[in-house]
Protein backbone atom coordinates (compact mmCIF):
# COMPACT_ATOMS: atom_id res chain seq x y z
CA UNK A 1 0.00 0.00 0.00
CA UNK A 2 1.64 3.32 -0.73
CA UNK A 3 2.71 5.83 1.81
CA UNK A 4 1.10 9.46 1.24
CA UNK A 5 3.89 12.56 2.07
CA UNK A 6 5.28 15.50 1.39
CA UNK A 7 8.08 17.26 0.61
CA UNK A 8 11.11 17.93 3.36
CA UNK A 9 10.67 17.47 6.98
CA UNK A 10 12.18 15.26 10.01
CA UNK A 11 11.83 11.60 11.64
CA UNK A 12 12.17 12.30 15.06
CA UNK A 13 11.50 9.18 17.96
CA UNK A 14 8.55 8.68 18.04
CA UNK A 15 7.89 7.84 22.38
CA UNK A 16 4.42 6.76 22.06
CA UNK A 17 4.83 3.44 23.54
CA UNK A 18 4.54 5.13 27.11
CA UNK A 19 0.59 5.97 26.76
CA UNK A 20 -0.68 4.13 23.58
CA UNK A 21 -1.88 1.25 25.26
CA UNK A 22 -3.56 3.48 27.93
CA UNK A 23 -7.26 3.77 27.57
CA UNK A 24 -8.67 7.18 27.97
CA UNK A 25 -9.32 7.39 31.91
CA UNK A 26 -11.64 10.09 33.56
CA UNK A 27 -10.21 12.74 35.54
CA UNK A 28 -12.58 14.41 37.81
CA UNK A 29 -11.68 18.04 39.25
CA UNK A 30 -11.64 18.53 43.22
CA UNK A 31 -10.64 22.28 43.12
CA UNK A 32 -12.45 25.35 41.87
CA UNK A 33 -12.14 25.37 38.02
CA UNK A 34 -11.04 28.56 35.97
CA UNK A 35 -12.17 29.21 32.23
CA UNK A 36 -9.90 31.42 30.45
CA UNK A 37 -12.15 33.87 28.15
CA UNK A 38 -9.86 33.55 25.33
CA UNK A 39 -9.24 29.17 24.68
CA UNK A 40 -9.87 30.26 20.98
CA UNK A 41 -7.79 32.21 17.86
CA UNK A 42 -9.71 35.54 17.62
CA UNK A 43 -11.69 37.69 19.90
CA UNK A 44 -11.90 37.17 23.57
CA UNK A 45 -14.83 36.26 24.74
CA UNK A 46 -17.38 38.30 27.16
CA UNK A 47 -18.22 37.14 30.54
CA UNK A 48 -22.12 36.93 30.64
CA UNK A 49 -21.87 35.92 34.55
CA UNK A 50 -21.55 37.27 37.95
CA UNK A 51 -20.06 36.50 41.39
CA UNK A 52 -22.30 34.28 43.27
CA UNK A 53 -24.34 33.29 40.08
CA UNK A 54 -25.70 29.23 40.53
CA UNK A 55 -24.24 27.66 36.97
CA UNK A 56 -25.43 24.58 35.13
CA UNK A 57 -23.28 22.09 33.53
CA UNK A 58 -23.17 23.29 29.78
CA UNK A 59 -24.17 26.58 30.76
CA UNK A 60 -22.45 29.42 28.38
CA UNK A 61 -20.65 31.83 30.88
CA UNK A 62 -18.69 33.80 27.53
CA UNK A 63 -20.43 35.04 24.78
CA UNK A 64 -18.30 35.02 21.44
CA UNK A 65 -17.41 38.38 20.09
CA UNK A 66 -17.04 38.90 16.35
CA UNK A 67 -17.05 36.37 13.68
CA UNK A 68 -13.71 34.93 15.01
CA UNK A 69 -14.39 33.65 18.24
CA UNK A 70 -15.80 30.76 19.96
CA UNK A 71 -18.14 30.83 23.35
CA UNK A 72 -16.83 29.38 26.57
CA UNK A 73 -19.67 26.74 28.51
CA UNK A 74 -19.25 25.58 32.09
CA UNK A 75 -18.20 22.04 32.27
CA UNK A 76 -19.25 21.60 36.24
CA UNK A 77 -22.38 23.01 37.82
CA UNK A 78 -21.49 25.14 41.11
CA UNK A 79 -20.99 28.91 42.12
CA UNK A 80 -19.21 31.76 40.33
CA UNK A 81 -16.47 32.51 43.16
CA UNK A 82 -14.96 35.30 40.42
CA UNK A 83 -14.64 36.86 37.48
CA UNK A 84 -11.07 38.10 37.46
CA UNK A 85 -7.41 38.35 35.58
CA UNK A 86 -5.82 35.19 36.18
CA UNK A 87 -2.29 33.39 34.99
CA UNK A 88 -2.95 30.81 31.94
CA UNK A 89 -1.08 28.54 30.57
CA UNK A 90 0.26 31.24 27.59
CA UNK A 91 1.76 32.83 30.61
CA UNK A 92 0.13 36.08 30.67
CA UNK A 93 -3.13 36.70 32.59
CA UNK A 94 -5.94 36.85 31.05
CA UNK A 95 -9.83 37.30 31.99
CA UNK A 96 -11.44 34.26 33.65
CA UNK A 97 -14.31 32.73 35.44
CA UNK A 98 -13.98 31.04 38.33
CA UNK A 99 -16.69 28.28 39.31
CA UNK A 100 -16.46 26.42 42.85
CA UNK A 101 -17.34 23.21 41.88
CA UNK A 102 -20.19 21.36 43.42
CA UNK A 103 -18.98 17.77 42.92
CA UNK A 104 -22.75 17.30 41.76
CA UNK A 105 -22.10 18.22 37.54
CA UNK A 106 -25.76 19.11 37.58
CA UNK A 107 -27.10 19.61 33.53
CA UNK A 108 -27.85 22.42 32.39
CA UNK A 109 -30.56 22.04 29.22
CA UNK A 110 -29.16 21.10 25.97
CA UNK A 111 -31.20 21.91 22.70
CA UNK A 112 -30.55 19.75 19.81
CA UNK A 113 -31.98 20.57 16.41
CA UNK A 114 -32.47 19.45 12.64
CA UNK A 115 -29.64 20.05 10.06
CA UNK A 116 -30.61 20.90 6.83
CA UNK A 117 -28.64 23.29 5.65
CA UNK A 118 -24.93 24.74 5.46
CA UNK A 119 -26.72 27.66 8.12
CA UNK A 120 -27.89 25.48 10.70
CA UNK A 121 -24.57 23.36 10.81
CA UNK A 122 -22.95 26.59 11.26
CA UNK A 123 -24.80 27.96 13.78
CA UNK A 124 -25.36 24.38 16.07
CA UNK A 125 -21.07 24.68 16.04
CA UNK A 126 -20.73 27.85 16.73
CA UNK A 127 -23.41 28.20 19.64
CA UNK A 128 -21.74 25.09 21.10
CA UNK A 129 -18.28 26.69 20.97
CA UNK A 130 -16.29 24.10 18.65
CA UNK A 131 -12.72 25.19 17.93
CA UNK A 132 -9.95 22.84 16.34
CA UNK A 133 -9.17 20.32 18.94
CA UNK A 134 -5.32 19.70 17.62
CA UNK A 135 -4.11 22.98 18.94
CA UNK A 136 -4.50 25.42 17.07
CA UNK A 137 -8.47 26.20 18.18
CA UNK A 138 -9.45 27.95 15.20
CA UNK A 139 -13.46 27.98 15.91
CA UNK A 140 -14.34 25.56 13.84
CA UNK A 141 -17.78 27.32 12.42
CA UNK A 142 -15.34 30.05 10.88
CA UNK A 143 -13.88 26.95 8.78
CA UNK A 144 -17.43 25.70 7.69
CA UNK A 145 -18.92 29.34 6.50
CA UNK A 146 -18.15 28.71 2.97
CA UNK A 147 -18.84 32.15 0.85
CA UNK A 148 -20.56 31.50 -2.33
CA UNK A 149 -18.94 30.58 -5.37
CA UNK A 150 -16.23 28.09 -3.21
CA UNK A 151 -17.22 24.18 -3.53
CA UNK A 152 -15.84 21.72 -1.29
CA UNK A 153 -14.32 18.75 -2.65
CA UNK A 154 -12.59 17.21 0.39
CA UNK A 155 -13.40 16.79 3.70
CA UNK A 156 -9.71 15.98 5.15
CA UNK A 157 -9.38 14.12 8.65
CA UNK A 158 -6.33 14.95 10.40
CA UNK A 159 -5.86 11.89 12.19
CA UNK A 160 -1.64 12.05 11.66
CA UNK A 161 -1.21 12.97 14.97
CA UNK A 162 2.57 13.33 14.53
CA UNK A 163 4.17 15.31 17.67
CA UNK A 164 6.07 12.54 19.59
CA UNK A 165 4.59 11.54 23.14
CA UNK A 166 0.58 12.19 21.66
CA UNK A 167 -1.76 9.68 21.49
CA UNK A 168 -4.81 11.53 22.47
CA UNK A 169 -6.11 11.30 19.07
CA UNK A 170 -4.71 7.89 18.73
CA UNK A 171 -7.18 6.47 21.44
CA UNK A 172 -9.62 8.45 20.63
CA UNK A 173 -9.63 6.66 17.20
CA UNK A 174 -9.63 3.33 18.73
CA UNK A 175 -12.31 4.34 21.61
CA UNK A 176 -14.41 6.65 19.46
CA UNK A 177 -14.49 5.46 15.91
CA UNK A 178 -18.21 5.04 15.47
CA UNK A 179 -19.13 8.81 16.48
CA UNK A 180 -15.92 9.96 14.19
CA UNK A 181 -17.38 8.25 11.10
CA UNK A 182 -20.90 9.33 12.57
CA UNK A 183 -19.42 13.02 12.45
CA UNK A 184 -17.96 13.16 8.67
CA UNK A 185 -21.70 11.75 7.79
CA UNK A 186 -23.18 14.89 9.22
CA UNK A 187 -20.47 16.67 7.29
CA UNK A 188 -21.23 15.15 4.07
CA UNK A 189 -24.96 15.31 4.47
CA UNK A 190 -24.38 19.02 4.16
CA UNK A 191 -21.42 19.13 1.41
CA UNK A 192 -22.98 16.57 -1.03
CA UNK A 193 -19.81 17.25 -3.26
CA UNK A 194 -17.19 16.45 -1.52
CA UNK A 195 -15.32 13.35 -0.27
CA UNK A 196 -14.24 12.81 3.34
CA UNK A 197 -10.85 11.02 3.88
CA UNK A 198 -8.86 10.14 7.33
CA UNK A 199 -5.51 10.29 7.65
CA UNK A 200 -3.46 8.15 9.54
CA UNK A 201 0.38 7.85 9.94
CA UNK A 202 0.97 4.27 9.23
CA UNK A 203 3.00 3.65 13.10
CA UNK A 204 -0.90 3.56 13.95
CA UNK A 205 -2.23 0.66 12.04
CA UNK A 206 -5.01 -0.78 14.42
CA UNK A 207 -6.17 2.95 14.07
CA UNK A 208 -6.15 2.72 10.60
CA UNK A 209 -7.77 -0.97 10.41
CA UNK A 210 -10.32 -0.05 12.22
CA UNK A 211 -11.92 3.00 10.98
CA UNK A 212 -11.40 0.83 7.17
CA UNK A 213 -13.79 -1.64 8.74
CA UNK A 214 -15.92 1.35 9.90
CA UNK A 215 -15.65 3.24 6.81
CA UNK A 216 -16.77 0.53 4.41
CA UNK A 217 -20.16 0.83 4.02
CA UNK A 218 -19.99 4.35 3.06
CA UNK A 219 -19.10 5.08 -0.40
CA UNK A 220 -17.71 8.69 0.33
CA UNK A 221 -15.71 7.29 3.07
CA UNK A 222 -11.89 6.99 2.87
CA UNK A 223 -8.96 5.93 4.98
CA UNK A 224 -5.40 6.61 4.01
CA UNK A 225 -1.99 5.38 5.20
CA UNK A 226 0.45 8.64 5.53
CA UNK A 227 4.16 8.06 5.71
CA UNK A 228 5.17 8.41 9.66
CA UNK A 229 6.81 11.86 9.49
CA UNK A 230 7.24 15.19 11.30
CA UNK A 231 4.97 17.27 10.55
CA UNK A 232 2.52 15.89 9.02
CA UNK A 233 -0.32 17.14 10.98
CA UNK A 234 0.53 20.61 9.94
CA UNK A 235 -2.78 21.55 7.59
CA UNK A 236 -1.09 22.39 4.13
CA UNK A 237 1.35 19.10 4.18
CA UNK A 238 -1.66 16.97 4.74
CA UNK A 239 -3.51 18.24 2.20
CA UNK A 240 -0.88 18.32 -0.38
CA UNK A 241 -0.28 14.06 0.82
CA UNK A 242 -3.74 13.78 0.17
CA UNK A 243 -4.31 15.67 -2.54
CA UNK A 244 -1.39 16.80 -4.14
CA UNK A 245 -2.73 20.44 -4.32
CA UNK A 246 -1.22 23.22 -2.48
CA UNK A 247 -2.55 25.58 -0.66
CA UNK A 248 -1.26 28.81 -2.61
CA UNK A 249 0.99 31.35 -0.64
CA UNK A 250 -1.62 34.03 1.46
CA UNK A 251 -4.66 31.89 0.51
CA UNK A 252 -6.82 29.01 2.58
CA UNK A 253 -7.66 25.33 2.40
CA UNK A 254 -10.73 25.87 0.84
CA UNK A 255 -9.63 28.18 -1.93
CA UNK A 256 -8.59 24.55 -3.36
CA UNK A 257 -11.62 23.09 -2.09
CA UNK A 258 -10.70 21.97 1.17
CA UNK A 259 -11.88 21.67 4.55
CA UNK A 260 -9.42 20.15 7.19
CA UNK A 261 -10.58 18.81 10.78
CA UNK A 262 -8.92 17.27 13.39
CA UNK A 263 -10.63 13.98 14.81
CA UNK A 264 -11.22 14.76 18.24
CA UNK A 265 -12.95 18.11 16.55
CA UNK A 266 -15.38 15.64 13.99
CA UNK A 267 -16.52 13.81 17.35
CA UNK A 268 -17.35 17.33 18.70
CA UNK A 269 -19.43 17.94 16.05
CA UNK A 270 -21.50 14.67 16.56
CA UNK A 271 -22.23 15.52 19.65
CA UNK A 272 -22.75 19.09 18.95
CA UNK A 273 -25.06 17.85 16.06
CA UNK A 274 -26.97 15.08 18.04
CA UNK A 275 -26.94 15.60 21.82
CA UNK A 276 -26.65 19.65 22.11
CA UNK A 277 -23.63 19.22 23.86
CA UNK A 278 -20.59 21.94 23.79
CA UNK A 279 -16.80 21.69 24.07
CA UNK A 280 -16.46 20.80 28.10
CA UNK A 281 -13.90 18.01 28.10
CA UNK A 282 -10.10 17.60 26.45
CA UNK A 283 -8.19 14.05 25.80
CA UNK A 284 -4.87 15.31 27.39
CA UNK A 285 -1.36 12.58 26.68
CA UNK A 286 0.20 12.50 30.27
CA UNK A 287 3.88 11.71 29.39
CA UNK A 288 7.74 12.10 29.94
CA UNK A 289 9.96 10.86 31.98
CA UNK A 290 8.96 13.08 35.15
CA UNK A 291 5.55 11.22 35.20
CA UNK A 292 5.88 7.59 37.04
CA UNK A 293 2.08 7.22 35.68
CA UNK A 294 1.62 7.96 31.64
CA UNK A 295 -1.58 7.99 30.70
CA UNK A 296 -4.54 9.58 28.51
CA UNK A 297 -6.82 11.56 30.13
CA UNK A 298 -10.60 12.93 29.60
CA UNK A 299 -10.62 16.03 31.97
CA UNK A 300 -12.97 18.77 32.52
CA UNK A 301 -11.90 22.30 30.70
CA UNK A 302 -11.23 24.90 33.47
CA UNK A 303 -8.99 21.81 35.64
CA UNK A 304 -5.84 22.98 37.27
CA UNK A 305 -2.94 21.07 35.65
CA UNK A 306 -1.80 20.92 39.09
CA UNK A 307 -4.40 17.69 39.39
CA UNK A 308 -3.23 16.16 36.15
CA UNK A 309 0.34 15.92 37.52
CA UNK A 310 -0.54 14.78 40.95
CA UNK A 311 -2.69 11.88 38.88
CA UNK A 312 0.19 10.91 37.16
CA UNK A 313 2.29 11.06 40.01
CA UNK A 314 5.20 13.56 38.84
CA UNK A 315 8.25 13.92 40.40
CA UNK A 316 8.73 17.53 41.15
CA UNK A 317 12.10 17.37 42.71
CA UNK A 318 13.91 15.74 39.09
CA UNK A 319 11.58 17.63 36.41
CA UNK A 320 13.08 20.45 35.43
CA UNK A 321 10.34 21.22 32.31
CA UNK A 322 6.90 20.86 32.09
CA UNK A 323 5.05 21.36 28.52
CA UNK A 324 1.54 21.62 27.59
CA UNK A 325 1.55 20.41 23.79
CA UNK A 326 3.78 18.13 22.20
CA UNK A 327 7.94 18.80 22.48
CA UNK A 328 7.79 20.49 18.92
CA UNK A 329 5.75 22.90 19.03
CA UNK A 330 4.15 22.91 22.70
CA UNK A 331 4.28 25.69 24.99
CA UNK A 332 6.59 25.46 28.38
CA UNK A 333 4.85 26.35 31.79
CA UNK A 334 6.36 28.11 34.48
CA UNK A 335 3.45 27.66 36.53
CA UNK A 336 1.63 24.43 36.78
CA UNK A 337 -1.78 26.26 38.86
CA UNK A 338 -3.17 27.23 35.25
CA UNK A 339 -5.95 25.23 33.86
CA UNK A 340 -6.53 23.16 30.97
CA UNK A 341 -7.98 24.92 28.27
CA UNK A 342 -9.78 23.38 24.92
CA UNK A 343 -6.42 23.22 22.68
CA UNK A 344 -4.35 21.53 25.92
CA UNK A 345 -3.39 18.33 23.65
CA UNK A 346 -0.84 16.84 26.30
CA UNK A 347 0.91 17.61 29.36
CA UNK A 348 4.74 16.14 29.23
CA UNK A 349 7.34 16.71 32.05
CA UNK A 350 10.45 16.06 31.35
CA UNK A 351 13.59 15.35 34.06
CA UNK A 352 17.53 16.62 33.41
CA UNK A 353 18.72 13.57 30.98
CA UNK A 354 15.88 14.37 28.52
CA UNK A 355 16.64 17.97 28.53
CA UNK A 356 19.59 19.48 25.87
CA UNK A 357 21.97 21.02 27.59
CA UNK A 358 23.92 22.57 24.67
CA UNK A 359 24.90 26.15 24.21
CA UNK A 360 24.48 27.68 20.75
CA UNK A 361 27.64 28.29 18.68
CA UNK A 362 28.08 29.55 15.60
CA UNK A 363 26.09 28.75 12.48
CA UNK A 364 28.44 26.74 10.08
CA UNK A 365 26.16 27.36 6.95
CA UNK A 366 25.80 23.73 7.07
CA UNK A 367 22.11 24.16 4.86
CA UNK A 368 20.59 21.06 6.91
CA UNK A 369 17.39 23.50 8.49
CA UNK A 370 16.93 24.56 4.98
CA UNK A 371 16.82 20.45 3.71
CA UNK A 372 14.27 19.89 6.12
CA UNK A 373 11.99 22.99 6.25
CA UNK A 374 8.65 21.93 5.17
CA UNK A 375 7.51 25.60 4.02
CA UNK A 376 10.76 25.57 1.35
CA UNK A 377 12.05 28.63 3.47
CA UNK A 378 15.80 29.26 4.62
CA UNK A 379 15.84 29.18 8.61
CA UNK A 380 18.78 30.76 8.93
CA UNK A 381 18.58 33.44 7.25
CA UNK A 382 15.04 34.50 8.98
CA UNK A 383 17.22 33.42 12.21
CA UNK A 384 19.75 36.05 11.14
CA UNK A 385 16.94 38.60 9.96
CA UNK A 386 15.38 38.54 13.43
CA UNK A 387 18.08 38.78 15.58
CA UNK A 388 19.30 41.54 13.92
CA UNK A 389 15.48 43.48 13.85
CA UNK A 390 15.73 43.13 10.07
CA UNK A 391 11.91 42.90 9.40
CA UNK A 392 11.47 44.12 5.90
CA UNK A 393 14.13 41.19 4.87
CA UNK A 394 12.36 39.08 7.11
CA UNK A 395 9.00 39.71 5.17
CA UNK A 396 10.61 39.90 1.92
CA UNK A 397 12.12 36.46 3.16
CA UNK A 398 8.32 35.09 3.56
CA UNK A 399 9.60 34.85 7.33
CA UNK A 400 5.52 35.02 8.11
CA UNK A 401 5.12 31.50 6.18
CA UNK A 402 6.62 30.35 8.62
CA UNK A 403 4.32 27.50 10.44
CA UNK A 404 7.14 27.13 13.69
CA UNK A 405 7.13 23.38 13.53
CA UNK A 406 10.74 23.29 14.76
CA UNK A 407 11.97 21.59 12.47
CA UNK A 408 15.11 23.64 11.86
CA UNK A 409 15.79 23.59 15.61
CA UNK A 410 15.65 20.24 15.60
CA UNK A 411 18.14 19.07 13.24
CA UNK A 412 20.68 22.39 13.67
CA UNK A 413 23.97 20.62 14.31
CA UNK A 414 24.84 24.36 16.45
CA UNK A 415 21.59 24.05 18.44
CA UNK A 416 20.66 27.81 17.27
CA UNK A 417 17.48 29.02 18.84
CA UNK A 418 15.68 28.90 15.29
CA UNK A 419 12.29 28.99 15.60
CA UNK A 420 12.17 30.98 19.01
CA UNK A 421 13.88 33.75 17.05
CA UNK A 422 11.27 33.49 13.97
CA UNK A 423 8.26 33.49 15.98
CA UNK A 424 9.60 36.16 18.49
CA UNK A 425 9.90 38.43 15.15
CA UNK A 426 6.85 37.33 13.82
CA UNK A 427 4.56 38.47 17.09
CA UNK A 428 6.60 41.61 16.80
CA UNK A 429 5.56 42.32 13.11
CA UNK A 430 1.99 41.58 13.84
CA UNK A 431 2.21 44.07 16.94
CA UNK A 432 3.74 46.93 14.51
Amino acid sequence: MKRLTFKKGIHPKYHKDETASRPIQQLLPRGDLVFPMSQHIGKPCNPIVKKGQHILVGEKIGEAQGFVSASIHSSISGIVKAVEDRMTLRGTKETCVVIENDELYTKGEYITREITSQEDLVSCIREAGLVGMGGATFPTHVKLSITPGKEVNYIIVNAAECEPYLTSDYRVMLEYGEELIQGLLILLGVFEKAIAVIGIEDNKMDAFNKLVHLAEPYEKIRVVALNTKYPQGSEKHLIYSITQREVPRGKLPIDIGCIVQNVDSIIAIYQAVTKGQPIMRRIVTLSGSGIKNPCNLEVKIGTSISELLEYGKWDSEKTVKIIAGGPMMGVALSNIDVPVMKGTSAILCFTKEDMSQDTPTACIRCGKCEEVCPMQLIPNQLHRDAIYYRYGAFKKNYGMDCIECGCCSYICPAKRELVQSIRTAKAAIRNM
